[in-house]
Formats: C-alpha cells, sequence, structure tokens
C-alpha cells in the first residue's frame, strides 16, 4: 500500500469540504464549467506556475485556492495566493481586473480574504463560503466590512431615547466593527439596559451595514421570549416604526431558520442541536440555564452542515450566557463566519479571553448605581445557631425519615444519636425549626430593621438549595406570615400546575404573590422590577452566578409602576440582600466543575473504574460524586467507608483519584519513577498511569463498591423535629456599615475642600444673612461635581449611606430622585440639621410656618389663592426659586398662566415670591 503524502491527505480533505459546500471539484484537463454554479479547477494554469484550485462562479473567476499539508502555518500563504490572483490568464473571464476571493487551507485549518475589504486581512473560518454566496457578495458594491467602516461617520448614532452608558457602549462597538475586530466584549450592569442597547445596535447593523441576518442567543427558552418583546417594543429612532414591523424576528422554536428572518433567537443548546442534523429538539431542553446544568466536561464537537452553511450568520450576539459557551460549547459559535458580541454583567476571565480581551464598554454597578440606573443594595446578616453549629438529636428521641423524591414520611426512634453539621442542612438532615427560626427573624425585621415603617411585605424572591428545600420553605413562610397560597409561591421546574413563566408574569406584575421561592430558575436575566428583596437561603460558590443573582434586585422602575405593585412604598430606593447562610462573606471561584458524567450512573461509573477503565473523565466524575457523597453523610458511614477501604477515609480516596490526573502531581511521580528531571511526554503519561492504578485499587473490592453503592442510593432525609433553633445574630451587615462610613467621610471631604469655591456650598455656608438664594443651576454644580472622580456619589447613595449608619435620623426615603435633596445633605453633613429629611418636606414644614405668621398678621387667603400657593411651594421643593418666567409652565399656565396670577395676588405677588423664595429654599 503506498503511503499517502501529507499534501494529497490535505486536498482530500478540502475536496470533501468544497463538495460539503455545494462546489464541483474538477481536474484542469477535463474541467466543465457548466457543470454547476461554483466549480474549483485544480492545478489551472495560470501566469507563472499552477494554483491548486482557481474558483469559478457561473464561469466567471472569482479567486483562488492555496492547499497546504497539514501543519503549515498560514500567514505567509497569503501572499502566494495574491500573486496568483494577478496572475490569471488573459481573456479568461473574471469578475474584476483581480478577482476577490482568496482561500488558504490545510483542510484542518481555513482562512478567508475578500481583497476588497478595507486593509483586508485574512480570517480563520469553519468552512468554505457556498459559491452562491460569494457571487451575491460580489455583486453587491461594498463589503459587510467597508459598510462597517464607515457607518460611524456616514450615520451618525442618534442619542435620543438612549441612556449615556449604552450611547456609549454603540459608539464603542462601532469603532471596534470599523476596525474589523472580529470579536467585542460589552459589560454592562444587570438593569442597565443591555438588550435594549443590543436591539439598537442590531438595528443599525441591518439597516446601515447590510447585515443578512442576526443571531441571538440566550442562555434559556423564556429569556428568549422576553428578548422577541424587546424586538417587539423597540421604536426605531429614525423612522419611527416598530422593529418588527420593518424586519422579522423569528424566536426559533423548531430546527429551522426562516429564510426571510433577520433575527434569529435562540440557545446553544438548539442551535448545537439544528448544526448536529436533529430535526427536533425538546422545548424542555431549553428551559433550564447552562449555570444550573452539570457539563460532561467535554467540548461540543461539530461538522459542518450544508442545511446552515457557515456564512448563515453575519453576527452573533450571545446575551449573559453561561461561560461555558466560551469554552467547552465554543465551537458551535465559532462555526459561523461572524461577528460575535458578547453582553453581560459579569465577565469572567476566560469570557475576557474568548472576546480577545476586546472590552468595549465597562460600566459596573457601582457607576449603574451613581448614574441613577441602578439601585444600590444593603445586606441584613441573620445567624441562628443550627445554621452555623448544626445541631444534635439524642438517642431515644423520635424524628422524621422523609423520602427525598416521593416525600412520603414515616416515624423513627433514634437507636443513637444523630448529630449533623451545618453542611449537611436540607441535604440529608432537614431542621424544620431552623428553617422557620429563619423566615421568623425575616418577617419581624421586616418594618422595624428592613424597610422600616413599611406596612406591606416587600417583593422577595428566596433562594432555596433544592426543590425539596424550597416545598419546605413555602409552607413555612404561609404559616409564619399567616397568609394564603396566593402570598407566597414556588418557581422552579418542577412546580405543578401554572406554567413558570405565567407565575414569573404574576410576580412582575400582580401584588400576588409578594414572596417568590426558587432554586436557579430567576437567577440570570429574568426581569423583576419591583423586586425589593433577595432572601439567600442557599450558598452559592460561583462568583458570576452570585453577581447575576444580586442583579435580580438592581433594576429601577418609576414610581407609578412601583406603587401599582407596593402601594405603601414612594418608590424603589434599593434593594436588601438578606444573608440567612454567609453567602455575601463566603470566596467565590470560576472553578470548573468535577463531574464530566452525568448521566452515567453511580453503579456504572464505579464498575468501570474497577473493570480497568480510568481515563480522566471517569476518575474526575468519581472524585466529584464521592467529595459530594463525603459532605452529605454522617460519621458512621464515614467510618463504615474507611473500615471497607483498609483504613482510607473518603477525603483520602478522593484526593488519590484527583492526584492521578494532576499534571504537577504527574510530572513528580515521572521523575520519581524514571530518575529525571526531566521526563518525555510518554514518561508522564506511565507515570500518571500509575497514580490511577494505585488510586482506583481500593475500588477492586465489592465489599467497598457495595457499600458506596448502597449508601448513595440512600433517598431519605432525617428531619429533626426536637432541636429549638436560636437566633445568634442580626442586623446589618459591618462591611456594609464601613462602606457607608466611607462614602459620608468622601462627601464631606467633599463640602470641606469645596465650601469656598462652588457657589451653592458658599451660599449655604453664608445663611441666614447670605447675599441671596439658592439656583437650580447652582445646585446642579453641586451635583455634577460629586458624581465625577474622585467623589463618584449621587444623593441617592448618600442617603442610602447615612440611612444604613443611623436611622434614627434619617426621615423619609429620598427617593424621588430629587436634585434638591442634595440641600437637605448639604446641611445635615455640615451639622446645619440634626435630621435628614426630603427636601420638599423642609419647603413645607417652612411654608407651614409662614402661612401661620400670615395669619397671625390678619393676612387670610382664599381658597383659590391657596391652590396657587401649594403649586409655588411644590415649585420651589424640586426647584429651588420661582419667578415670574415660571408662571409660563406647567402646572401654572393650565390654571391661567401669569395673568391670572396677578388677578388672585395683585401687587403682593412680587413681595410673596420674593418672601417665599427667601423663607422656603434654604
Amino acid at each position: 500500500m503506498v503511503k499517502q503524502k501529507p499534501e494529497e491527505k490535505a486536498r482530500q480533505q478540502i475536496d470533501k469540504q468544497l463538495e460539503g459546500a455545494g462546489w464541483a471539484i474538477q481536474d484542469y484537463p477535463e474541467f466543465n464549467l457548466g457543470i454547476s454554479p461554483g466549480v474549483a479547477v485544480r492545478e489551472f494554469p495560470l501566469k507563472s506556475g499552477f494554483t491548486d484550485y482557481l474558483l469559478f462562479l457561473d464561469r466567471t473567476v472569482g479567486g483562488v485556492l492555496e492547499a497546504k499539508s497539514e501543519g503549515t502555518t498560514l500567514s505567509g500563504v497569503s501572499e502566494q495566493t495574491a500573486k496568483y490572483l494577478t496572475g490569471i490568464p488573459e481573456g479568461l473571464p473574471k469578475m474584476q481586473d483581480t478577482p476577490p476571493f482568496s482561500y488558504e487551507s490545510t483542510g484542518t485549518e481555513t482562512y478567508f480574504r475578500d481583497n476588497r475589504d478595507p486593509d483586508a486581512r485574512s480570517r480563520r473560518v469553519f468552512g468554505f463560503h457556498k459559491p452562491e454566496t460569494l457571487r451575491e457578495w460580489s455583486s453587491q458594491p461594498e463589503t459587510l466590512r467597508s459598510r462597517l467602516k464607515i457607518m460611524p461617520s456616514n450615520h451618525p448614532l442618534i442619542k435620543e431615547g438612549l441612556r449615556d452608558c449604552q450611547f456609549e457602549a454603540i459608539q464603542n462597538l462601532e469603532e471596534s466593527f470599523a476596525e474589523a475586530r472580529p470579536r467585542a466584549l460589552i459589560q454592562m450592569a444587570t438593569g442597565s439596559g443591555k438588550t435594549y442597547t443590543a436591539v439598537s445596535f442590531i438595528y443599525r447593523l441591518i439597516k446601515f451595514a447590510g447585515a443578512k441576518r442576526v443571531l441571538f442567543l440566550v442562555d434559556r427558552s423564556n429569556l428568549g421570549r422576553q428578548t422577541k418583546k424587546e424586538f417587539a417594543q423597540y421604536v426605531t429612532p429614525d423612522d419611527g416604526r416598530k422593529f418588527t414591523e420593518l424586519y422579522n424576528v423569528q424566536h426559533l422554536a423548531s430546527n429551522t431558520i426562516d429564510p426571510v428572518s433577520k433575527v434569529c433567537i435562540t440557545t446553544i443548546q438548539r442551535l448545537y442541536s439544528m448544526l448536529s442534523g436533529e430535526t427536533e429538539f425538546e422545548h424542555e431542553n431549553e428551559e433550564q440555564s447552562l449555570f444550573e446544568i452539570s457539563s460532561d466536561g467535554k467540548e461540543k464537537e461539530v461538522s459542518y452542515n450544508p442545511q446552515i452553511p457557515v456564512e448563515t450568520f453575519d453576527f452573533i450576539v450571545t446575551d449573559e450566557c453561561h461561560r461555558s459557551i466560551y469554552g467547552l460549547w465554543r465551537q458551535v459559535i465559532e462555526y459561523f463566519d461572524a461577528f460575535i458580541i458578547g453582553l453581560t454583567a459579569t465577565p469572567s476571565k476566560q469570557t475576557l479571553g474568548f472576546f480577545n480581551q476586546n472590552l468595549v464598554m465597562e460600566y459596573s454597578h457601582e457607576r449603574a448605581v451613581a448614574d441613577g440606573v441602578n439601585v444600590g443594595y444593603e445586606v441584613y446578616r441573620i445567624k441562628t445557631s443550627i445554621t452555623e453549629k448544626g445541631s444534635r438529636v439524642e438517642a431515644g428521641d423520635y424524628i422524621d425519615k422523609r423520602d427525598k423524591l416521593t416525600r412520603k414520611v414515616r416515624w423513627e426512634q433514634l437507636d443513637e444519636p444523630l448529630e449533623y453539621a451545618p453542611e449537611q442542612l436540607d441535604r440529608s438532615v432537614v431542621a424544620i425549626d431552623q428553617i422557620r427560626t429563619v423566615i421568623k427573624i425575616f418577617k419581624d425585621k421586616l418594618p422595624t430593621e428592613i424597610f422600616p415603617g413599611r406596612t406591606e411585605i416587600p417583593k422577595t424572591l428566596v433562594f432555596a438549595k433544592d426543590d425539596s428545600h424550597a416545598e419546605d420553605i413555602v409552607h413555612i413562610i404561609r404559616e409564619e406570615f399567616g397568609k394564603g397560597n396566593d402570598f407566597c409561591k414556588k418557581i422552579t421546574y418542577r412546580t405543578a400546575g401554572d406554567k413558570p413563566e405565567d407565575l414569573i408574569a404574576s410576580f412582575r406584575n400582580s401584588y400576588n404573590p409578594r414572596i417568590a421561592v426558587t432554586v436557579d430558575m430567576i437567577s440570570t436575566g429574568t426581569d423583576i422590577r419591583p423586586l425589593e428583596c433577595l432572601l439567600f437561603m442557599r450558598d452559592v460558590k460561583s462568583r458570576v452566578l452570585f453577581e447575576q443573582m444580586k442583579g435580580r434586585g438592581t433594576r429601577t422602575i418609576s414610581q407609578t409602576d412601583f406603587q401599582a405593585i407596593t402601594k405603601d412604598a414612594a418608590a424603589k430606593t434599593h434593594f436588601m440582600i438578606v444573608d440567612a447562610v454567609g453567602v455575601c462573606e463566603n470566596d467565590k471561584t470560576d472553578s470548573r466543575p468535577l463531574e464530566r458524567k452525568k448521566s452515567v450512573s453511580f453503579d456504572k461509573l464505579i464498575t468501570s473504574i474497577a473493570a480497568g477503565i480510568r481515563d480522566e473523565d471517569n476518575l474526575t466524575s468519581l472524585a466529584g460524586r464521592l467529595a459530594k457523597m463525603e459532605r452529605e453523610i454522617d460519621e458512621k458511614d464515614k467510618k463504615d467507608i474507611e473500615k471497607a477501604a483498609e483504613g482510607k477515609s473518603l477525603k483520602v480516596l478522593v484526593n488519590s483519584l484527583l492526584d492521578a490526573v494532576d499534571p504537577d502531581k504527574k510530572l513528580e511521580k515521572a521523575r520519581e519513577i524514571f530518575k529525571t528531571e526531566t521526563p518525555t511526554g510518554e514518561q508522564i503519561k506511565k507515570a500518571g498511569e500509575e497514580l490511577a492504578k494505585s488510586a482506583c485499587v481500593p475500588f477492586d473490592s465489592s465489599k467497598l463498591r457495595s457499600l458506596l453503592s448502597d449508601i448513595k442510593k440512600r433517598n431519605e432525609q432525617d428531619i429533626d423535629i426536637t432541636s429549638k433553633d436560636t437566633v445568634i445574630f442580626a442586623g446589618y451587615d459591618e462591611q456594609a456599615k464601613e462602606r457607608a462610613r466611607g462614602i459620608v467621610d468622601t462627601f464631606k471631604k467633599f463640602i470641606e475642600e469645596n465650601k469656598d469655591e462652588i457657589t451653592a456650598l458658599q451660599i449655604i455656608y453664608s445663611k441666614p444673612y447670605g447675599r441671596r438664594h439658592l439656583t437650580y443651576e447652582e445646585i446642579k454644580e453641586v451635583a455634577d461635581a460629586i458624581r465625577k472622580p474622585p467623589y463618584q456619589l449621587t444623593p441617592e447613595i448618600l442617603w442610602q449611606a447615612y440611612e444604613q449608619l443611623d436611622r434614627s435620623k434619617v426621615k423619609g426615603a429620598g427617593a424621588q430622585k430629587l436634585l434638591t435633596n442634595i440641600v437637605s445633605l448639604i446641611r445635615f453633613a455640615s451639622g446645619r440639621s440634626d435630621v435628614l429629611e426630603p427636601f420638599p418636606e423642609t419647603v413645607n414644614q417652612r411654608f407651614e410656618r409662614w402661612r401661620a405668621e400670615q395669619e397671625m398678621a390678619g393676612v387670610r387667603f382664599t381658597e383659590a389663592q391657596m391652590a396657587w400657593l401649594l403649586m409655588i411651594r411644590d415649585h420651589i421643593a424640586s426647584s429651588l426659586s420661582i419667578g415670574m418666567d415660571d408662571f409660563e409652565l406647567a402646572p401654572f399656565y393650565e390654571r391661567g398662566g401669569p395673568a391670572k396670577a396677578y388677578q388672585l395676588f395683585g401687587n403682593r405677588l412680587n413681595n410673596i415670591l420674593e418672601e417665599l423664595n427667601e423663607t422656603l429654599a434654604v
């Protein structure tokens, strides 16, 4: 058998890929250009030499393809293809003087270049484009990248309707497009309008850059439905019509792309199914977030699918997707010859790496709070004895035994004590009074410390450990609050009856439920604007997921919409994290999960290990499951395992398995075995096999395997109905108070440094006998100054800080976002006022004093005059002063304007305005 040369092997691969994309392959001596719209002719003679493939589109030369053996670096080959493009024989029909398209390929790696692009450069592609696509591109006067380059200058972005952060993000992204950067990442805080930003730039890409189709990837199907609504509601700034009136938007419910769609919304799971050639994909597979789905640890491999060519999408937007799509799933999105734009509130290092560190926008939660786009948060900590230390039930006491799956309960008297650690709570042991104590203290502290003065329960989201834990919490909340089923609902994937999305809609838009209990379902992306409280009854190890969960509370809401849901609140000024498990204190990581074979049963996994199947996935999966078991089982089980494993504890077994896949341990072992500091790859491999063999010896014992299997199969939870829990601590997080002190100190420093420089501060400091009253513009100068670095403050942030430090001295919430509240803050910070209250309240008190003085002096006002005086009072509260010109504005103009004011007050009008300006403002 003749050994195949590397070049021949590469050409076989290339031929296969060309044919898959719809090209006909022809040898030069027998070529037939009429056989197909796209013909690749091998070894075609040029003015100098032969090109490996000359590409014909409808009998016209469109480009060349240079083939190299696998492993060849291709960056220098582009010079060769460029030379071939200028060496086409005279008289041969060409698309233009120099045909535009060139490929360099090894069959494993392929690069493509459209030489009409500005500063044309090669880009890596998964496979070849269809001939029809190249023909279409060649007929366009400009390439996509040419249009992107001129778009910012030729079609300036309209600022109206965009927040500053959204405007900046789109501008920066379009600059990245103009430079033809293939990937860009936008980091914007949750609630700052990432999806609206995306719809805005997608509209511009379709209209001005001529994008054929955009793929919008979401984390789960519910978010896809939410995104489609965003497109449907978007009013185009230059046209005035809705996005969906102009362009088709498809939320994929099947594995077929509508050819007329301009935007396709789907999950990475469905997209993978489509590329894999599957005709159907179960909707249930898209309902769970990738944050909640354990991966098998293997990269998702894809092959070319002629039904979905690589040029199907020009742009891909990934919206807050789990970081695994940039790792295990990355080949699915890299399949397409498209620009990739990531949207996230919480980028990980892996995400930044995937996007080539091209972070075009960085808009943090802190900045969003400073700009009033987000609300900030405070942490209220609840510690109980059982939560912190676990408990002990003595022998002879009775406990309930509950099947985890069926929830069937039986009664049992303990033969020996049951002692459990905090880590076992709501896993293998349920302490009913621990859950009840947390809920009781939460309920008691809501109106006194968490949301002082409120009578209605704020919209609250409780995070539980699993579905069974959520079920327990729901029943206890209903009991402790003395409310019915509508008051508290469980929203998980196992919720019976109502669809989860209908429950979410009720939680978002209706008065009830006031409290929702979930595991992870509402942790990412879901928009619940009235939400004011997050109660964590489960820990979270992932930093990214924790930030996502916190993000559910950050969203702002208008006062009108908020009060329609929560009637006794003036406005949503902040949200609370009630931490019942120390989630805010524990370290967070972005580590990769050990579990690689989630679908393989424990029995099969441990049996395969005993049978000698000891690849890395098997070893790490068994280690992961045994590590989880170690956290769930009691001391008796641990001792039984240690005895069956001939003295090795479960922790030792787990660590031995992990050592067998640890590169450093394998290198160390190879050095020991082969007596060399620089072992070869083969020697390291053998050392790893030795470590694996040693780690797996205990599992040769059928006794140990049976014991582990029996323990694993136990589905019962111990229900501790006897232990009485007590509250150790309930109060504000000390770190939060430190942050608040820092904010207040920064503000005081600002006042001290600027009291002789900024006009508003000069006037306040010189009262009561200063030169004049404040103006709105002067207060705005203060607001602008504190917003900028190094201060980065807003009235809302300051108000919240003072409230956190001493609620007894803070009245009201300062939540109306009135700029004039800065006057109250300055007076309180400088010691000119003993109580911090919203500026309108101060103005009203002064107005009532002034009115009383008028009455004592014998001045009486008619009902019509009093109505105008109240309007004048309210105008000063929001604008600091009033003049005759203001009577031309609402609400005065609707009541008759300046003429009516003169009619009511006559010659006294100017004196009254002067008095009220002087008396009420400062």
